[in-house]
């Protein structure tokens, strides 16, 4: 009789539970303030959860730094970063864990939120508007995937492969021109190069833990069990011994 073999096709990876507790939570937050917002004019929510670096600078908005993050200005704004949250994060989480990729998805986007507010405390002209999006930790895990699978293929208008490694780096420098571009724009790119910049010290600064550090912990964890196995069977073979004769 003929086999037949089962074949699974997918679209991205799988959506893992950090990821997707993430796309609801930030799914959740626009629908609570930018659908009011658009439909009864209800902007208090951008006023006291945007990153306002005028806030953060002289009335000590801390929060800022973070709610931002769940706030976005429009449906494709949204959708973008999720839709990279999904692609991009999935694998991440799946190599690095839940409690590891959470830290490092806020460590870039506050750390971007920190990289906006630090530019305009020097050149208060650059980024005086509010901040909204994800985007600032959106592009530290683009960041992270370009370095943890450099040769993972993107497909660029879902047509043309180019490698994880050379699709970042073709990002910052779009974003870094950019940032030299026309004020006004309604786009952070200097948030976005705040959170590949955090994401790059992250990983590969050598006053920071990278991320072979959980891989070093559970080594440690093993040895030590090993060790533990070890005494413990040194102990039962020496009792064995005392009741053997011995020749």
């Amino acid at each position: 009789m003929p086999r037949y073999r089962q074949v699974a096709y997918s679209f991205g990876p799988p959506l893992t539970r950090a990821c997707k507790q993430l796309i609801i939570v930030t799914t959740a937050a626009f629908a609570v303030t930018y659908i009011p917002q658009q439909i009864f004019g209800w902007s208090a929510p951008y006023a006291w959860f945007a990153l306002r670096p005028y806030d953060v600078l002289h009335h000590f908005y801390i929060w800022e730094l973070v709610s931002y993050m769940f706030l976005h200005a429009g449906f494709f704004h949204i959708i973008f970063n999720m839709f990279a949250l999904w692609m991009f994060g999935s694998d991440l989480e799946s190599l690095w864990g839940r409690e590891k990729f959470l830290f490092y998805y806020f460590l870039t986007g506050i750390g971007a939120g920190i990289f906006d507010v630090a530019l305009n405390a020097v050149l208060p002209s650059a980024t005086g508007s509010a901040t909204v999006g994800a985007s600032g930790a959106i592009y530290g895990l683009l960041l992270a995937y370009g370095l943890l699978f450099p040769d993972r293929p993107i497909y660029l208008y879902m047509l043309i492969p180019i490698k994880a490694k050379w699709f970042v780096v073709i990002m910052g420098v779009i974003e870094l021109v950019s940032s030299f571009g026309t004020p006004g724009s309604g786009i952070s790119h200097v948030a976005h190069l705040g959170g590949m910049l955090f994401g790059y010290l992250y990983l590969r600064g050598p006053h920071l833990p990278s991320v072979s550090f959980p891989l070093r912990y559970q080594e440690w964890r093993r040895a030590r069990l090993r060790k533990k196995f070890e005494v413990y069977m040194r102990k039962h073979e020496r009792k064995d011994d005392g009741g053997r004769w011995i020749n």
